[in-house]
């Protein structure tokens, strides 16, 4: 019994032990300078490699200085290391927690104190005093920063698919994500910062037996859109226990963050073995290494805060007919993209999706103001709590000089078929409204009253000028009927007593996008803009992009620019709780050529629209008119700037 008693009192000594730097339990480290001699000798591991410098760098004593600018937060003492909240801390500079710790950093003490820290040994009895000064504050601090998660978390309910898993598809067919760098309307997408393979984080142990949740240090080995495998610390190259997770989720932490909630670190029950010293493991493979900004949580939420609220009016491009456009209510917001209700749909049923930034939804007034057709709504007046979008919060388009050579109506161009996106047709300026807007029929499939006319900005990314197709090396559809196959523009602007678009007044910028062909992501299928889908980056031409639809037949694939919003990184639904649609399933795809074309045209019907006729082949040629010549324009490369890819030729 006494024995008993003895290892009672003896284990609960050990956890009252203050914790060290990484919130490590003193009863899993054995510290003395001989066990940390004896372990630095044992391992073998290799120096960390140098990351990105904007990262948080996590000091020699294992510990990150939090708030390094002197905004309020977390605080760690140079002197003794105690953890605490930054205004309890002495001095302006708030680099101590006392004016002991103040006075014994300038003197011959500091150098022993770290060292003793390095090695494991516990604090002094006077750190320990003097850490219950900010402890309520401390433990303020905590619970309104766990408040925050469980806010957050709220907005992070994760969709699961069924028999899809974005890291098995990855891993077993080695596919490379667009980072999320490339998506800049995207949670993150301009703060993702330096975040790559070799970052470490804390996340919770899942290898423990343990009945509370534990937490070890892991690295990113690969990442993929918002996902990253990770490995723990100390499995090396085994990669048995592995795992995927979005390293944008509730679970995920900058290194240090155990040390200032008051969380264990604990290794996992697999390599508890390896090490007699846990903590100069850690000192030595964490020191210089990088982790997640000590904000990296609170930049995410509010990245995922969207201007758009329900019962906000807007127009929007009327679906059966898209020469118009509709009033109509946002009825819910998710990851920035809005469920629209037509204004008139009283069962709510009447329903089009699209991103807050999409070029089909304006400001109440938007059609009147600049000459476009709209539908009038039977509704005389606003229905209780329905109010206007202010106008500020929609995409703002380039400022143009309408006054010199302009479009006029008449004028060929080629554009991307909007009832048939993985189509770009002959097409006909119809129409020159104001602000730079212009009225595109597709030529050869017009209908009689104009109905199907789409309205297009004159630095759309959609519409081309003549011979982009030709030059590029893209099929060009031709107008259906047209007889004079294989199809030439200088044949087909003298038969129809046309003239071709300028090419100087298109928009010939070209980003630094970032996509690569073969590149995965999750994308809109426009043709049903509910739906977002695994897909694939199989083309690239400047700033277009081919969308492949895995799973699907290429020929619903479809043209769509690099800073189009319904472009997501992998992970997006799984972080915004968007549903996410898995590639067609294996055995379908053998009889996909018959099945697949009958389910797609029924998503297709969303735009109540004519599916087009399927592009001809044509013939690798240039073209031999005598007005215009082009430049050869290379085809599956991205170009980096205001890309000479066609030019007029001047008499």
């Amino acid at each position: 019994m006494e024995n008993t008693k003895e290892l009672t009192e003896h284990s609960s000594r050990v956890e009252r032990k203050h914790r060290d730097s990484f919130g490590m339990f003193d009863g899993y480290d054995s510290c003395s300078e001989d066990t940390s001699s004896s372990s630095s000798s044992d391992e073998s591991e290799e120096e960390v490699a140098p990351l990105p410098s904007s990262l948080p760098i996590i000091k020699n004593n294992g510990q990150v200085y939090t708030y390094p600018d002197g905004k309020s937060g977390m605080a760690t003492c140079e002197m003794c290391g105690m953890v605490g909240v930054r205004d309890a801390f002495y001095s302006k500079t708030k680099r101590f927690c006392s004016v002991s710790c103040s006075r014994s950093y300038s003197s011959n003490s500091k150098k022993a104190s770290i060292l003793a820290r390095l090695q494991g040994k516990p604090p002094t009895k006077k750190a320990k005093v003097l850490q219950k000064q900010p402890l309520v504050a401390k433990l303020a601090a905590y619970a309104q920063y766990q408040a925050t998660l469980q806010n957050q978390a709220k907005t992070k309910a994760a969709v699961p698919v069924e028999g899809f898993s974005w890291g098995s598809y990855i891993n077993s067919n080695s596919f490379t994500a667009a980072p999320v760098t490339c998506f800049k309307h995207a949670p993150m997408g301009t703060c993702w910062g330096d975040i790559a393979e070799g970052v470490r984080v804390e996340v919770p142990n899942t290898d423990c037996s343990l009945p509370t949740k534990v937490f070890w240090i892991a690295g990113i080995v690969k990442l993929a859109g918002y996902n990253a495998l990770l490995r723990y610390e100390g499995f090396e190259n085994d990669s048995s226990l592995d795992f995927w997770c979005n390293i944008c989720g509730s679970d995920i932490h900058p290194v240090g963050w155990c040390a200032t909630s008051g969380k264990p670190l604990v290794p996992p029950r697999s390599i508890q073995h390896k090490y007699t010293n846990w903590k100069a493991f850690l000192v030595k493979r964490l020191t210089g290494a990088k982790t997640l900004p000590p904000d990296f949580s609170q930049k995410v939420s509010e990245s995922m805060q969207y201007p758009f609220k329900t019962s906000m009016r807007v127009e929007v491009v009327d679906k059966t007919h898209l020469c118009r456009t509709r009033v109509a209510v946002v009825d819910s917001v998710v990851g920035g993209r809005l469920r629209l209700v037509y204004e008139e749909s009283e069962d709510k049923t009447d329903d089009f999706w699209c991103h807050m930034y999409s070029p089909l939804i304006h400001h109440i007034g938007w059609s009147r103001s600049i000459g476009h057709r709209f539908k009038r709504s039977d509704i005389t007046k606003k229905q209780d709590g329905h109010f206007d979008a202010p106008p500020h919060l929609f995409m703002k388009v380039k400022e143009v000089d309408a006054a010199g050579e302009w479009f006029k109506e008449g004028m060929k161009l080629e554009a991307i078929d909007p009832l048939n996106l993985s189509a770009i047709c002959v097409a006909t300026i119809r129409k020159v409204l104001a602000d730079g807007y212009l009225m595109i029929g597709i030529d050869g499939s017009e209908a009689a009253d104009g109905s199907d006319w789409f309205c297009y900005h004159a630095t759309s990314p959609s519409i081309f000028p003549v011979g982009f197709c030709e030059i590029n090396m893209i099929e060009l559809t031709p107008p259906r009927g047209y007889a004079k196959l294989p199809f030439k523009w200088f044949d087909y602007l003298r038969e129809t007593d046309s003239i071709a678009a300028p090419v100087k007044l298109f928009n010939k910028e070209v980003p630094n996008h970032g996509f690569h062909v073969g590149m995965k992501l999750e994308a809109v299928d426009l043709m049903e803009p509910r739906l977002v889908c695994v897909a694939t980056v199989t083309r690239i031409i400047h700033r277009l992009l081919r969308i492949h639809f895995d799973g699907w037949e290429d020929e619903y694939d479809q043209w769509v620019d690099c800073e189009s919003p319904d472009l997501y990184p992998v992970g997006w639904c799984q972080l915004t709780g968007y549903q996410l649609q898995p590639p067609a399933p294996q055995s379908s795809r053998d009889s996909q050529s018959s099945s697949s074309k009958q389910k797609k045209k029924a998503k297709s019907q969303q735009y109540k629209g004519h599916k087009k006729m399927t592009s001809l082949q044509l013939k690798e040629e240039l073209l031999d008119g005598e007005e215009y010549s082009f430049l050869q324009g290379t085809s599956d490369q991205e170009s980096n700037g205001s890309a000479s890819y066609y030019i007029k030729q001047e008499p």
